[in-house]
């Protein structure tokens, strides 16, 4: 009997991994390539060059800005178009300007604002009573007068408890306070030595109000009758923040 090649058993194991070896190589290059799912592009068949585009870097930066529904970075909007972030911060400062007509042009009904940590398009402050009036004319408001109130009562006294802002408006508030947390208006932001939670506003907040920060809310004193009654200036002031 002829004992076994044991070279050609070596052989042949070698052989067999590196055909193993083979197949994996080919499973990882197969799944590294661009698959289109359901029909849509690839990766790659999005790559584009913002300067080939209609244009340019300024028409791509507003189409962008009129599909989003928050405040957009400006890194946001340079990481999208593959541009450098100063490159993007200065076209939106054109844009901003040529919406208020300070390019030449005629002022526009909107305007480009930076608020809640990005950038948006409003409409412009000047025609506020129209955009007003068609919102309300014959439509529900979305807020309740008693939810306005208590808003405003957390945006100028925050942090504070449903109790304080109960002492303020003279009425139980809790459920008040619970429809403007799911509406993410307001949110829980600690608790106090007593176990109260305290509340406050969020950025959705700013961004509804068109504000950066709660420095830009308007003064109360202006609105306010009878100061002494209410401790006077400068303690109404120190609880507004």
């Amino acid at each position: 009997m002829t004992a076994p090649d044991e070279s050609t058993d070596a052989t042949a194991r070698t052989a067999d991994a590196a055909t193993a070896d083979g197949d994996a190589a080919a499973e990882r290059d197969a799944a590294s390539e661009p698959v289109a799912l359901g029909g849509l592009p690839t990766v790659d068949e999005l790559a584009f060059d913002v300067a080939d585009l209609p244009g340019g870097a300024h028409a791509a930066v507003e189409a962008v800005l009129m599909v989003a529904d928050e405040p957009v970075s400006a890194v946001q909007l340079a990481t999208v178009l593959g541009l450098p972030t100063r490159e993007v911060e200065e076209v939106l400062a054109e844009l901003a300007a040529e919406y208020r007509g300070e390019l030449g042009g005629r002022p526009r009904g909107f305007e480009l604002r930076e608020a809640g940590g990005g950038w948006r398009v409003y409409s412009a402050a000047a025609h506020a009573d129209v955009v007003g009036r068609f919102v309300v004319d014959g439509q529900s408001a979305r807020l309740t007068q008693a939810a306005l109130e208590t808003l405003a009562v957390i945006a100028y006294r925050q942090p504070v408890t449903r109790g304080q802002v109960s002492a303020v408006r003279g009425v139980n508030v809790e459920s008040v306070v619970r429809t403007l947390v799911s509406r993410g208006l307001a949110a829980e932001v600690g608790t106090e030595p007593s176990g109260a939670v305290l509340y406050g506003t969020t950025s959705y907040f700013l961004e509804r109000m068109g504000m950066s920060s709660l420095d830009e809310l308007p003064p109360l004193a202006p609105y306010l009758p009878d100061l002494e009654s209410l401790g006077g200036v400068d303690e109404v002031e120190g609880g507004t923040r």
